[in-house]
């Protein structure tokens, strides 16, 4: 993995030097720079040869034909949209090259997401906040490295009128190593491609935290000159490959009076031959055409259609493996099946689907406010789902005597057939209503259903708007609570739908840079993980009675002059906190300070801290890829993790300096996310973006 990412920076070096060279001229010619004196001859002397006139034309016509495009293609040629952005017009926006949010490159520790994890990026996760998925139908239920994967709605679409490149590495020496390159031009001015290449390389701070994932995309997207027709494609590549230390052996690592953090690579963990291998294979095809008439704005930039038929065809290949070759001296898992120094556990999920929608729109003559719209989408989606899960078994004999086997467990297909309509109603663009319907007809998953509605109430700049939702959804229990086999767990349950009715309300004003949401959860049927009497024994369980959850957020940026603080503070609060484990209170602020150094670099000072209040820490599954909630209770002591950074952008390239967890020692060693496994140390990191547009 480093050799990929030591070949991928040299090329992006290559790639750097050779464009900056292009942007400029030979120096020795630049207009009014002196000119080094010449030993051989003084032309200021010499007689110049005068030229006819044919000889003249054609010095100037040469001149003409070898003169540079005066063109300079900059991010303003380069126009990009999502699928989202085109479900109702085709709207698409300028290209971000700025350095918002820049230093927070990591997927672990978004400012409104943050999700606690193994002590390492590339690790198990989930998310530090409650956080529950909107989606109904069949889950496998495996969700461990979700946020290290490449899925078909993160990608972005582009019109590029020259061709676009960017390159972005961010490396913390071996610790952590970062990757990104996008590409993309447009073939002719209806077609479109690109590609997406992303490389995680990670040695982490402890011994066997080395991960190695990679993410690849080609995409593509082609409209008609006509723009009734759009076809948007996607083909996906994920392999993550992820080691289980089973955590380090000592539990005095940030307490020890010799600091054993400092040597953290050294110190001994549980596990030196275990592994996860997650792929995450798919295709995807979206066609539209928009039927009868057609407005456009002035500026092009968005078509606003009155009819639209689509298809959807996607088809998707993942598998979760797990490899023991080690016998378990620690006791990190609770038992064994077929073997006890010998696992390789599998299941592999294929999942093809078809969607066929119809989407009216109902408007009035004007298009540049648009008022009294009504809309009507309806949509028939196909699932079909095979899955096949596997053990080796070394207890099998036959003729031959014992051997060493695959084994297959499940091998299942179904079937599901789901409704989707949503209809919407805009007085004008300050009154909105939205209700929405997804309902399982047929099918494995059958009665499983997501309603939801949202009325948005939009007052001026200075007012801002509100936006008042609501939605109630039943959902099957995922495949790994009712159904698994492996060689360290078995579960065969019968449990019911999981019901989450959720109320919010959100207050939003731009002008003052402030975002209030308040959201209320009702949960039924809750599905979590818990120990058995032993403590590591990880079980699904269900708890029947309901659960009430309160969630506040508040967002709000001060500026005062070139000082800028951006704060985020979310409080939740549920009965039932010993069973659905969270933070009370989690907080992020950002304090910088913007200039422009040199008259050409503009730059950015300051730190960030986030901060949670103590929580009961979950526990990790090895080999099943969850968390869960163990006994005894254990608490950790929190205190604020900070980081000190700055950032600049100089023509076409953003960079950044930043040292995470700087007040390490400060208030204590270390920290602890999840039971057993100690949070990353402090790091040095640096972040390199560079964009080329010819």
């Amino acid at each position: 993995m480093r050799t990929y990412l030591k070949y991928c920076l040299f090329l992006a070096c290559c790639l750097v030097a050779s464009s900056a060279f292009a942007q400029y001229p030979n120096r020795q010619n630049y207009p009014g720079r002196q000119q080094p004196q010449s030993f051989e001859s003084d032309t200021s002397t010499k007689k110049s040869q005068s030229l006819t006139g044919d000889q003249e034309i054609d010095a100037e016509r040469k001149k003409e034909e070898h003169r540079r495009d005066s063109v300079t293609f900059t991010s303003k040629f380069i126009r990009v949209t999502n699928e989202q952005l085109l479900k109702d017009s085709t709207q698409v926006l300028p290209l971000d090259t700025g350095l918002n949010n820049f230093e927070n490159y990591n997927p672990l520790y978004q400012p409104r997401s943050p999700r606690i994890n193994l002590g390492s990026t590339g690790l198990a996760e989930r998310s530090l906040l409650f956080e529950p998925s909107k989606s109904i139908g069949f889950d496998a239920g495996v969700h461990f490295l979700d946020a290290y994967l490449l899925l078909p709605e993160d990608i972005q679409y582009y019109r590029a009128r020259a061709p676009y490149t960017n390159l972005t590495y961010y490396a913390g020496g071996v610790k952590e190593q970062l990757f990104k390159a996008i590409h993309t031009q447009n073939v002719n001015p209806q077609l479109n491609i690109g590609f997406n290449l992303n490389f995680l390389g990670s040695k982490g701070f402890y011994a066997r935290q080395n991960v190695g994932d990679m993410n690849a995309a080609i995409f593509s997207w082609y409209q008609s000159k006509t723009k009734r027709y759009n076809l948007l494609a996607n083909w996906i590549f994920n392999n993550l490959k992820t080691p289980e230390n089973g955590s380090v052996t000592k539990n005095n690592i940030f307490t020890s009076a010799q600091g054993t953090y400092t040597t953290a690579q050294n110190d001994t963990v549980r596990l030196y031959n275990s592994s996860d291998h997650v792929t995450n294979n798919g295709l995807y095809v979206k066609q539209f055409y928009y039927i009868g008439k057609i407005d456009s704005t002035g500026t092009g930039a968005s078509v606003l259609p009155t009819q639209r038929v689509a298809y959807t065809f996607y088809y998707n290949t993942s598998k979760f493996i797990f490899n023991q070759y080690e016998p378990d001296y620690f006791n990190v898992f609770p038992d064994y099946y077929y073997s006890s120094t010998l696992s390789r556990d599998s299941l592999a999920v294929s999942h093809l689907q078809n969607t066929f929608s119809y989407s009216f729109y109902l408007r009035g003559k004007s298009t540049s406010i648009i008022k009294n719209e009504v809309k009507l989408d309806l949509a028939l989606v196909q699932d079909l789902y095979h899955y096949q899960q596997f053990v080796t078994d070394t207890g099998i004999i036959n003729t031959y005597g014992r051997i060493i086997q695959k084994d297959r467990k499940q091998n299942n297909s179904f079937q599901d057939l789901t409704i989707k309509a949503r209809a919407g109603y805009r007085l004008n663009d300050r009154i909105m209503l939205d209700l929405g319907v997804q309902q399982v007809a047929q099918g494995r998953d059958f009665g499983n259903f997501l309603y939801e509605g949202k009325l948005t109430l939009a007052g001026g700049e200075r007012t801002g708007k509100i936006i008042l939702g609501a939605y109630t959804q039943n959902t099957t229990p995922p495949l790994v609570y009712t159904d698994w086999v492996s060689n360290h767990f078995i579960f065969h349950n019968n449990f019911n739908n999981q019901k989450v009715t959720n109320l919010s309300f959100n207050y939003i004003n731009n002008d003052l840079k402030l975002d209030l949401k308040a959201e209320y959860y009702l949960i039924t049927d809750y599905l979590y993980f818990t120990a058995q009497n032993n403590g590591i024994d990880a079980t699904p369980a269900q708890l029947h009675n309901p659960i009430n959850l309160l969630k506040l957020s508040l967002g709000k940026n001060l500026v005062y002059h070139k000082w800028h603080f951006d704060n985020y503070i979310v409080y939740q609060k549920t009965d039932y906190q010993s069973t659905l484990r969270t933070p009370e209170l989690y907080t992020y602020s950002s304090l910088y300070y913007n200039t422009l150094l040199f008259h050409i670099l503009h730059s950015s000072f300051g730190a960030n801290v986030r901060y949670n209040t103590p929580y009961v820490a979950p526990s990790y599954a090895v080999g099943l890829g969850q968390f869960y909630n163990s006994t005894p209770n254990l608490t950790f002591t929190s205190y604020p993790v900070a980081s000190v950074f700055a950032k600049a952008t100089l023509i076409r390239t953003n960079l950044f300096l930043q040292y995470n967890y700087a007040n390490q020692g400060l208030f204590s060693n270390g920290y602890y996310m999840v039971n057993r496994y100690p949070g990353p140390n402090r790091m040095l990191m640096i972040g390199v973006s560079w964009s080329f547009y010819n």
